[in-house]
């Protein structure tokens, strides 16, 4: 990292991953950022709200303005408004988490959920971090609409989930992620199953219109003891029929529109020729 813009950023994207706080060696080590140079960036995004330290050990920890930020933002763009409805109903359908990522250039952010699991195991993950392609269920959903080539693009920019970082059936070559990425576009949606984390299985499907590109994912997601592939597929259809309400209303919300205008790369309808470890977030 060079600038001080790109090193304020990548101070607040590593605080964002560190719910308990990290101190200034580790985020010096970890961006590789000189000590001083570091704590005069600290200093100022403590100074400016963003960023505050702990009493104790010293720790930085993120404020909540840059949630309240993006709370803001979302709001504005009228995307939980028209999204939520739809989430809770699929959500009480399905009894399992139900979640919205939109793309966002090359990258597909989870933003909305709906939590249907009312006992027992309940999936819990935060919020507001990317998808890692090729071994998320959203990640090959979103995928499949583009072509092999482009789809091999951007796992490679972003790198391969290994199954030690992330669920035990990942792929564990890019070829074999297209495979599932072909199969998914064959099929309309994609099932994974423990291969973005360890006992989770997810259902999603692509949210767009008809000759367009994806301009989101819809995804179920559950306990894979409970969800399991024959749950799956029989919530398939009501997946994809909300996936289309969802394309159909996307007018209502300009972040849809921004997300068609992004740089990821073109739809195809054709195919052409060609980290850190996700753990399970379960509450009782």
């Amino acid at each position: 990292m060079s600038s001080v813009l790109e090193r304020a950023l990548g101070l607040l994207e590593l605080l964002s991953q560190q719910g308990e706080g990290m101190d200034l060696s580790g985020l010096a080590a970890q961006l590789d950022i000189p000590p001083s140079a570091t704590h005069r960036l600290l200093a100022d995004l403590v100074r400016l709200g963003y960023v505050r330290q702990t009493r104790g050990h010293g720790d930085y920890v993120l404020t909540t303005k840059m949630i309240a930020m993006g709370l803001s933002y979302l709001s504005k763009t009228g995307l939980v408004d028209v999204a939520q409805p739809l989430l809770n109903r699929l959500a009480d359908t399905s009894g399992e988490l139900v979640r919205l990522s939109v793309v966002d250039g090359e990258r597909l952010t989870w933003v909305a959920r709906a939590q249907g699991a009312r006992q027992g195991l309940r999936y819990d993950p935060d919020m507001g971090s990317d998808a890692h392609l090729s071994c998320s269920s959203s990640g090959w959903a979103w995928l499949a609409t583009l072509s092999d080539d482009d789809a091999l693009a951007l796992m490679a920019k972003q790198g391969l989930g290994q199954p030690s970082d992330f669920g035990p059936n990942a792929p564990n070559s890019l070829q074999a992620a297209l495979m599932a990425i072909q199969q998914t576009r064959q099929l309309g949606y994609s099932l994974t199953c423990e291969t973005y984390a360890v006992g989770l299985s997810a259902l999603s499907a692509p949210v767009r219109l008809a000759g367009q590109a994806a301009m989101g994912v819809l995804t179920i997601a559950g306990p894979s003891a409970r969800f399991t592939p024959e749950r799956m597929q029989a919530l398939a259809p009501e997946l994809m029929a909300t996936a289309e309400q969802l394309a159909a209303l996307s007018g209502a919300s300009p972040f849809f529109s921004l997300s068609q205008n992004s740089t990821a790369p073109a739809e195809s309808g054709r195919p052409s020729a060609a980290g850190h470890g996700r753990k399970p977030i379960y509450a009782p």
